[in-house]
């Protein structure tokens, strides 16, 4: 399995592809699985004051895969190109976690990574 780290968005300089904005709290993980399928994994964990702020940037990513793949949500392992799970917690009643996992085709990861920019 191959793992890349992605400690945040970055926009492309070319603008033939849309970039994702640069991103403040969600910091992406990459790893390919042996079928050729992706799994981009982000993380974040906030006071409250910041959550909106995390959730917007959700919006973001997931608007971004809406119009760059707009007919292809759904199962992966149906052919689909990409599908996504959120999930928020309250931890110790004053911290929000939110996890964003995106399950990716070999074609999504490739333009999403793309539209990350170069992490370094």
């Amino acid at each position: 399995m191959l793992h890349h780290k992605w400690p945040r968005f970055r926009t492309m300089s070319n603008s033939m592809k849309p970039a994702l904005h640069p991103l403040d709290y969600l910091h992406f993980e990459a790893s390919e699985g042996t079928d050729g399928s992706w799994t981009l994994e982000a993380f974040a964990s906030t006071a409250a004051a910041q959550h909106p702020a995390v959730l917007a940037e959700v919006q973001r990513v997931l608007a971004w895969a809406g119009r760059q793949f707009p007919h292809s949500q759904g199962p992966v392992e149906d052919g689909m190109d990409w599908d996504h799970d959120l999930q928020v917690q309250l931890e110790d009643g004053r911290w929000h976690a939110v996890t964003l996992t995106l399950a990716a085709s070999a074609r999504f990861a490739e333009s999403f990574l793309a539209a990350c920019g170069d992490p370094d």
